[in-house]
């Protein structure tokens, strides 16, 4: 439920047209902040540093009995009385699915956020999208585009979404394929159970999914008092709080176990969960994305369970 008065541009949540409107104008800016808060963070994705096929020179080694002597590097090995191998920098090129929550829950914006959901998913995903094409990752978003690799991948990617006219309010997984990686931005307010249902597959297929808990402050703190109307984003059903300070502590226990129930779930599947409120830096979700897609695994926001 968002209090009325709270929300983006409520009017836009029954004109589909509008709300692609409203997407489109505002990508540019997104897209801007999101290669600011990468040249801030990171340089480049190569971290991963791990050796296999590539051109890229990465260490000399100590030669293991069994391994194939054209790997050897003789040069180097002249120099001493080791022999040694010339190991290169993994580049193959990953599959990474980016998806940014477009639901009308996500354009909440209360007084004590300076952004709303939407626009921080968008930057957090556009984010993510420019470091992996700097690198020549293939990037995608489901139902909208196949698995690209291209230097301007997060422009053109929201240039696409820009462009839609509508975008579904849950992702199309059927294409995500095995060993990919998936990164999905969200609220995560729909029940666990269902959450959980539509992600299982996933795992079972041997994708590993990253997820992103965007929340606005006030769904956290509840700093809501007296005879407040609250109105579902989704379905429009009001409920109105005599005293909306008596139902606080029900509502912050009940919105805290969700967040836990599903980061618990995630760390039981080596997924990763991270929070990133919108009072909160942008960059501190892509640092801790940045780490998990680079085999770092396990929860890592802050807050859960508190």
């Amino acid at each position: 439920m968002t209090p009325i008065g709270q929300a983006v541009t409520p009017a836009a949540h029954h004109d589909t047209l509008a709300r692609a409107r409203v997407r489109a104008s505002y990508a540019p800016d997104i897209l801007v902040e999101a290669r600011r808060i990468v040249n801030t963070v990171v340089a480049g994705w190569h971290g991963r540093r791990k050796r296999g096929i590539g051109e890229t020179f990465w260490q000399f080694r100590p030669y293991v009995e069994g391994e194939s002597q054209s790997r050897i590097d003789w040069r180097r090995s002249a120099r001493d009385d080791h022999i040694y191998v010339r190991d290169r920098e993994w580049e193959a090129a990953h599959t990474v699915w980016l998806w940014a929550d477009p639901s009308p829950s996500m354009l909440f914006q209360s007084r004590l956020a300076p952004v709303s959901k939407q626009s921080r998913a968008l930057v957090v995903v556009l984010a993510v999208a420019e470091i992996l094409s700097r690198s020549g990752e293939r990037i995608a978003w489901p139902g909208l585009t196949d698995p690209f690799s291209s230097r301007n991948g997060a422009e053109q990617l929201a240039a696409r979404l820009s462009h839609a006219r509508q975008l579904a309010g849950h992702p199309d997984l059927r294409g995500v394929k095995r060993h990919c990686d998936l990164v999905i931005a969200s609220d995560f307010l729909d029940p666990v159970d269902d959450t959980i249902r539509m992600l299982a597959p996933l795992a079972e297929r041997g994708v590993r999914a990253h997820l992103v808990e965007v929340a606005d402050p006030a769904e956290e703190q509840f700093p809501y008092a007296g005879r407040t109307e609250f109105v579902d984003p989704e379905t429009q059903e009001r409920l109105t709080a005599g005293k909306a300070e008596n139902i606080a502590l029900e509502y912050r226990d009940l919105y805290l176990a969700r967040r836990e129930t599903l980061s618990r779930w995630c760390r039981r599947l080596g997924w990763s969960y991270t929070l990133n409120r919108t009072d909160m830096l942008a960059s501190d979700a892509l640092v801790r994305l940045h780490t998990a897609l680079s085999g770092a695994t396990g929860f890592t926001g802050p807050g859960v369970g508190l």
